[in-house]
């Protein structure tokens, strides 16, 4: 079977640990003294296929494990000497104690380890129970602790990825916000305008009814370029930032609010998400106007300058406004992800706010 084809790294690992097993026994047994069996085909093909069976380690590790297990055993029960044949069963315990889940590797291991004290009891050396314990204890252990390393890192990769995918989901849904409700606030201001002077004065019911076409227009072709940049991460048509606030500004008029607008200094190449931010801050805001203001009347400044650009909204409005999770606060997150400075509040009559963008900043 393909999936069981075992990997060149584990290949190259088995020949190496069979080479150096095979070399290393038999100068064992070369310069060994008497009392123990004489290295024969038997004993080196004890070696041989426990070292080469470490080619399956990570496909099959708890198969590989018992393989390991029977062969060193075996050589050991026959008589053979104390050697590197050991060096597989090290490789094929930690193998399984890092690739198979702790309880099933653990049994595993334990049935090794009695397969191992096999010789003991055949040959009365009941001293030597301890150091072959360790050929499998000290193996499982170190093999549990890279397990539960590997899987705090994936651990910690998966959260990661889960606050990426929050992050971008919370993102989205500010966009939206930010487009469909300047929109709304706009038509609806612009239709109660039309309700009211319908009877009386139609003609200014038919300049309300067209603003509400190019507001509705307006936020639709932005609603379908910020859907397309979600989708394939390339807009379509004219792109939010700071060079269409007069736009801006001039939709929020037609919509029957009082906007005066006051730019100083000369606008700099600004990064995207510095200029988009910025239109979104302005967005904001002229919707909170609209929507909360007593007075549909709101002040803006745009200031520029080499190393920032600050703007400020101020309106009479004695209340904070814009506190359903995604207004004021979804305005502080997009200042603060930049680096910058943001502050919203009443006083004096009147609400401000005011955000410092670092030109230069990145999210």
């Amino acid at each position: 079977m393909g999936s069981m084809r075992p990997r060149v790294g584990d290949v190259f690992l088995a020949l190496l640990v069979t080479v150096v097993s095979v070399a290393g026994t038999v100068a064992a047994h070369r310069w060994a003294g008497h009392g123990m069996r004489a290295l024969d085909g038997f004993g080196v093909g004890f070696v041989v296929v426990a070292g080469l069976s470490l080619a399956w380690r990570r496909r099959a590790p708890l198969v590989v494990l018992g393989v390991v297990a029977v062969a060193v055993s075996a050589y050991l029960v026959s008589g053979y000497r104390y050697g590197p044949v050991l060096l597989a069963l090290l490789v094929a315990v930690y193998s399984a104690a890092r690739h198979r889940p702790p309880r099933t590797a653990g049994i595993a291991a334990g049935v090794a380890l009695l397969l191992l004290w096999a010789h003991t009891v055949v040959t009365g050396q009941w001293a030597g129970l301890v150091p072959a314990s360790a050929w499998v204890l000290v193996p499982f252990a170190a093999g549990l602790v890279a397990r539960t390393q590997s899987e705090s890192v994936a651990r910690q990769r998966a959260e990661a990825l889960r606050r990426r995918v929050d992050d971008e989901r919370l993102r989205i849904a500010q966009e939206v916000h930010d487009v469909v409700g300047h929109g709304l606030a706009a038509i609806k201001m612009q239709a109660d305008v039309a309700l009211h002077v319908l009877e009386k004065k139609p003609e200014q019911a038919e300049t309300a009814l067209s603003a509400i076409s190019r507001t509705s227009s307006d936020a639709l072709d932005e609603l379908r370029a910020t859907l397309a940049v979600v989708r394939s991460g390339t807009g379509q048509g004219p792109e939010p930032g700071l060079r269409r606030v007069h736009d801006l500004v001039n939709r929020t008029r037609d919509a029957g609010a009082e906007v005066s607008l006051r730019v100083r200094g000369d606008p700099p190449e600004l990064p995207k998400p510095v200029d988009l931010t910025g239109y979104r801050i302005l967005q904001e805001s002229l919707t909170n106007v609209l929507r909360h203001s007593r007075e549909q009347r709101a002040d803006v400044t745009v200031d520029y300058t080499p190393e920032e650009v600050t703007i400020e909204v101020t309106n009479p409005s004695p209340t904070s406004a814009g506190g359903d999770g995604l207004g004021i606060p979804g305005m502080r997150r997009r200042v603060e992800a930049l680096g910058g400075q943001f502050s919203a509040g009443a006083s004096g009559g009147r609400f401000r706010v005011h955000a410092r963008l670092p030109i230069g900043a990145q999210p």
